[in-house]
């Protein structure tokens, strides 16, 4: 009986330990039902601190080596420590929002041709729920999301409730509005053909001006790509083994070791900016 009264003060410690974190996140919630992950804003906490223990441990343990080959004082680690618990808390806290905006990403890729053979299927007679059915596949995350509310409607709900309801838990702010465009023309009766001729226009449009600013945004990418990802490296490597052959110091291959890793570095670094900056649709 003790051990039990015991496991149950503990047991409820801790979960007023992650509802006590969670109130410093109060769109935790929101987010994990936008990033479509399986789990409760309590159950999320409690994974992301125990990993992020064990990278506490391991990064303290490493940093302790480290101080110990270089005879420094460990006092320190009494600072790193909780600095190093709170960053890789805080880091792991945002892979919900990579995971929602991955998903945001796959519903705007193919939202438009969507779009577009829903309206041509209204236009050719065919009811929109019907339409929306032939939706639930062939266009990866934005089938899922309309197999939602396909799934709520046959479940009872009015479609446009339904439809109201996906569109509020989908981190793509184009679905959303295609979406709400079609409630609106339901709910007011008016054509449902016309509505979703103008916004797919108008995402037609936004999708071309972001294709151009990308390729302006390659110019200047591409310039610094060639400065600091291959020019200055490759000469500045030359000059400085140049330099100190000419001193009598040599370098050795941990210096060359180091501006291979710099420069694999640098070169990450810019092909990760411009992947991500990447347009993730076609028009």
């Amino acid at each position: 009986m003790p051990e039990t009264s015991r496991g149950k003060k503990e047991g409820s410690a801790l979960d007023a330990l992650v509802e006590y974190i969670g109130s410093f996140f109060p769109d935790l919630r929101k987010k994990l039902r936008m990033a479509k992950m399986k789990k409760t804003q309590n159950e999320y906490i409690m994974d992301v601190l125990v990993i992020s223990a064990m990278l506490t441990l391991i990064l303290s343990v490493c940093v302790a080596l480290f101080t110990i080959v270089a005879n420094g004082s460990l006092l320190w680690l009494a600072v790193m420590v909780p600095l190093i618990a709170v960053a890789t808390f805080l880091f792991m806290m945002k892979r919900v929002d990579v995971v929602m905006l991955s998903r945001q990403r796959n519903i705007d890729k193919d939202l438009l041709f969507a779009g577009r053979q829903l309206l041509i299927e209204v236009r050719g007679g065919i009811p929109l729920y019907d339409g929306i059915v032939h939706l639930t596949s062939d266009y990866g995350e934005v089938s899922r999301a309309f197999k939602e509310i396909v799934d709520k409607a046959n479940l009872g709900v009015p479609l446009d409730v339904a439809m109201e309801d996906v569109a509020e838990e989908t981190p793509s702010k184009p679905f959303k509005r295609l979406v709400l465009q079609i409630v609106n023309s339901i709910r007011s009766g008016s054509d449902i053909a016309v509505a979703l001729e103008t916004i797919l226009d108008q995402m037609s449009q936004e999708q071309l001006i972001e294709i151009k600013a990308y390729g302006q945004k390659l110019n200047p990418l591409g310039m610094f790509y060639m400065l600091f990802g291959i020019i200055m490296p490759s000469l500045g490597v030359t000059l400085i083994v140049t330099i100190f052959t000419f001193t009598g110091v040599a370098l050795g291959q941990a210096f060359l070791f180091g501006a291979l890793l710099l420069v694999l570095l640098m070169q990450y670094m810019f092909l990760t900016m411009i992947e991500s900056s990447r347009p993730r649709f076609e028009v």
